[in-house]
């Protein structure tokens, strides 16, 4: 298994994209940027996409693509993919035709764009060539974060998380994990806003990973342009050999 970092940042900064994983080529996780990574022809290459949340950080990237994908005739409906609070917000307040075209409905509603599929929470279920399990996260609006598989290794993904317990708990007993992807968005200073937005901040992290299995990798991405150095000091006091930053552009395979 293959994961593409199209974006590894919790905002847009100079050379710093929005969130945003691209899996084997055809799925993506989470949307931050899309078309500002990929080219027009690795753009149409995309069948599905996983959404944690509705904020823009994760996926304002969808809405270039579906534009791409009207403008070269795509063969294909794209899904796009989360659990039911998440898509429908998708639906009636971003492509709705006021902030962007409803793409489910272009060029019509036989033939669309775009299509929405909701995902029952934790349960395993099938997206394409991979399996994922949804579990709703602690963050300020609906999210879930995902565990992703291919039938023998995988990854879990937080998408935008504060402190929390199901997601973890749902990994027990779980071969092939060989990652957890993790967002830090704060430094230590900056813990209250981070409480109240549901973020996580590395003295967090550090609580978090006795939640974790021990031999797992954590993969941190979501930090926020404007406290990178900081916040990236902070995580390498924790566990060096343990906690990775995820590096915008780089293949990991897994």
């Amino acid at each position: 298994m293959k994961i593409r970092v199209l974006g590894a940042y919790g905002a847009e900064g100079l050379g710093q994209r929005p969130s945003a994983f691209l899996v084997n080529e055809r799925t993506l996780v989470d949307a931050g940027t899309v078309t500002g990574a990929l080219t027009p022809s690795e753009q149409l290459e995309i069948e599905h996409v996983l959404i944690s949340h509705s904020h823009l950080d994760h996926m304002a990237g969808l809405t270039y693509l579906t534009e791409t994908l009207a403008c070269f005739s795509a063969q294909r409906p794209l899904i796009v993919t989360s659990i039911a609070p998440v898509a429908d917000a998708l639906r009636t307040a971003v492509f709705n035709n006021v902030v962007w075209p409803d793409f489910a409905q272009i060029p019509s509603a036989t033939t669309p764009i775009l299509k929405y599929r909701s995902l029952a929470e934790e349960a395993e279920q099938r997206v394409g060539d991979l399996w994922v399990t949804a579990v709703s996260v602690s963050h300020s609006v609906p999210a879930a974060g995902f565990i992703v598989h291919d039938g023998s290794r995988g990854f879990v993904y937080s998408g935008d998380t504060g402190p929390t317990q199901a997601l973890w708990t749902s990994l027990r007993g779980l071969t092939g994990v060989r990652a957890v992807i993790l967002e830090c968005a704060f430094p230590n200073r900056m813990r209250a806003l981070a409480d109240a937005a549901r973020h996580m901040t590395p003295d967090l992290i550090r609580r978090e990973l006795d939640k974790l299995p021990p031999d797992v990798p954590v993969w941190i991405f979501h930090i926020k342009p404007q406290f990178y150095q900081e916040t990236a000091d902070e995580l390498s006091r924790i566990d060096a050999g343990r906690i990775v930053l995820l590096e915008q552009d780089k293949t990991y395979s897994l």
